[in-house]
């Protein structure tokens, strides 16, 4: 479908950034609330073939997210929009603040729909806004194809997708400076002409194209820069900077002429627009003579050095540049995130030429067991500001500090194999004053419960800090939430998938679903078999997400032991086998075996059965 010869039709006033698509009678044919919709094949090649030329694909439609999610899912596009706007809103308004959310310029923003109504609102709120009318594709089309420049790797998508994760978790945030001193925002810096050279193009780029944060405006012709950067009075460096949600990459180049102290370059890329970069660099460089030209989205000063950022040297940052493993020789790194009962995995997973990290739940100072893996606690330990986290760990027995900073947040591993069995299990409680959810307990309403005799209770467990007096205080200050939805559920696992690396596979564990007579955990099978089937449809539809389905193993009351959530040792070896297989494919298609693990796993089996019984009591 990609025209052979430049098109004839006049180019768009402004060059295409961004596609801005309505669904309904434009993306595809029909209405999706009303009903089936037929695909349109055009449009989807037209969203491959542009992403492909760094065009961003994005959707502004009135609509019901999860359907149309859903449907996007099944046509195999969704990887390929950022920042979809899917709700029952008006679209100018909407339009208004997407632009300054993927910070870019209404005209240089193309809004497809095919109610009229829909376009005048968009260019109401958005003048300058480009907008055309669905039937204009078969025209519309080979412009856009003609667009942009070659992205095979789709690199400006990743961009807008690291800055969608950033825009996100800034939204859980009531304080911008919490935000961004949570935010492990690190720069490197290049200098020299051997150090920049090989960015020769990407340097280029930036002088010639970005205007928001170019402060000095010296457009530069190819053969002027390759002298320039030889000039021995210009001192150039180059800008890189990463933080928790990614890689932003080269994004800034400075030129400081040493003999006047002024610099004749400082330019920078808005994808690191409000992060405080170019004010830290200007900081670095010691405030040198800078001629402002022209209008800049962020206004320097002579004093500001923001203490939120961090100088990296190279060496550290190719430390933290972990790549997906290539070569087969290399160890693949697992880390298990989820109960200590997964523990049980470790020692079979070495049977293969693995590293396995652990992440597990841990008994506090307060003698109280901590799960670290619910999703909402994870949420929390990712978003929440770091003095609300130390106050909630200050306040509730039951948590601390340390809850807060999860392994799975630091780099270094491979491939991430998650249960999310807390999730199955414990309930939720709303603190009044702030709406925070906290999980904690299982099967219970721990507000319904005479204070005295719970704290009898935990006092029996050896729980400090779990009395009579807190327990009043706590059902005064928090309302029970129940269980976790299902549907809050699958937004919590969506929302996982996304703070983890793109290459890193997220695999995860289903629950058991095993009647055990007496138990005091009343419907934790139906509610087993309510959160699988959510975690089964997820997988089905989230790029990069594989399912160990536990149920395959665990069939019966002798699979388990105290718990439907605790398994037999031998039903652990098949589970790390199965695991095994399904991480494979990330490892040239097999994992070897290692000799020496095989041999630690035999001894372990060999122990009498009292030893090992009091292991596994010790790895639950």
């Amino acid at each position: 479908m990609t025209p052979t010869s430049a098109p004839s039709a006049p180019a768009f006033p402004q060059p295409v950034k961004l596609l801005i698509w309505d669904l309904d009678d434009t993306f595809w044919r029909g209405t999706l609330s009303e009903g089936a919709v037929e695909a349109l094949a055009e449009n989807l090649q037209l969203v491959r073939d542009t992403a492909a030329r760094g065009i961003v694909h994005t959707i502004v439609s009135k609509n019901d997210f999860a359907l149309a999610e859903a449907k996007l899912q099944e046509l195999g596009i969704r990887d390929l929009f950022v920042f979809p706007q899917i709700s029952w809103q008006p679209k100018g308004p909407i339009i208004k603040q997407l632009l300054e959310q993927m910070q870019l310029r209404a005209p240089n923003a193309l809004f497809l729909d095919d109610n009229p109504i829909n376009l005048a609102e968009a260019q109401y709120y958005n003048p300058g806004l480009q907008t055309a009318d669905p039937q204009e594709l078969p025209r519309l089309a080979p412009l856009l194809r003609a667009s942009g420049k070659p992205d095979p790797t789709f690199s400006r998508l990743e961009q807008y997708r690291l800055l969608e994760r950033q825009q996100q978790a800034r939204t859980q945030y009531n304080d911008n400076l919490a935000f961004l001193r949570d935010a492990q925002v690190r720069v490197e810096l290049r200098e020299g002409k051997d150090a920049v050279w090989p960015d020769f193009n990407r340097i280029e780029e930036l002088i010639n194209r970005s205007n928001q944060l170019n402060y000095t405006k010296k457009r530069v012709v190819l053969q002027e820069l390759e002298a320039r950067l030889e000039a021995t009075r210009l001192r150039w460096g180059t800008v890189r900077v990463r933080d928790r949600f990614g890689d932003y990459g080269l994004v800034g180049v400075y030129a400081l002429n040493t003999f006047t102290n002024e610099l004749e370059q400082f330019t920078f890329s808005c994808r690191i627009l409000h992060l405080g970069v170019e004010q830290w660099t200007y900081a670095h460089l010691g405030f040198p003579k800078l001629q402002v030209q022209g209008d800049v989205a962020t206004e320097l000063n002579q004093t500001e050095i923001p203490d939120w950022i961090q100088l990296e040297t190279s060496a550290e940052a190719a430390t933290q540049a972990a790549a997906a493993p290539a070569d087969p020789t290399r160890r693949l790194r697992i880390l298990l995130k989820g109960g200590c009962d997964l523990g049980q995995l470790t020692p079979y997973l070495q049977t293969y030429r693995v590293e396995v990290m652990e992440d597990f739940n841990y008994v506090n100072d307060n003698q109280v067991p901590v799960h670290t893996e619910h999703t909402e606690l994870l949420r929390l330990s990712r978003t929440l500001p770091p003095e609300e986290q130390q106050r909630l760990a200050d306040s509730l027995p039951f948590l601390d500090a340390e809850a807060f900073r999860p392994r799975l947040w630091q780099p270094g591993y491979d491939a991430v194999v998650y249960s999310p069995l807390m999730d199955y299990t414990q309930d939720l409680y709303r603190e009044n004053a702030t709406g925070l959810l906290i999980p904690f307990g299982a099967y219970q309403d721990l507000t319904q419960l005479d204070p005295a005799e719970q704290a009898q209770r935990y006092a029996y467990r050896k729980f400090r800090g779990m009395d009579e007096a807190f327990l009043r205080r706590f059902r005064q200050e928090y309302a029970y939430a129940g269980p976790l939805t299902p549907a809050r559920f699958q937004e919590n696992l969506a929302w996982l998938r996304q703070q983890l690396p793109a290459a890193v596979p997220l695999l995860l564990l289903t629950g058991a679903e095993v009647e055990v007579p007496g138990s005091a955990e009343v419907g934790a099978v139906q509610r087993h078999q309510q959160m699988n089937a959510a975690l089964l449809d997820f997988a089905a539809r989230t790029p990069n997400v594989q399912v160990v389905d536990v149920r395959d193993i665990v069939r019966t009351r002798a699979d388990v032991t105290n718990n439907l959530r605790h398994y037999q040792r031998p039903l652990y070896k098949a589970l790390a086998d199965q695991l095994a297989t399904e991480l494979a494919q990330y490892q040239g298609g097999e994992l070897k075996r290692s000799v020496i693990g095989q041999m630690r796993a035999t001894l372990l089996d060999a122990l009498p059965k009292p030893v090992r019984k009091v292991w596994d009591r010790l790895t639950q």
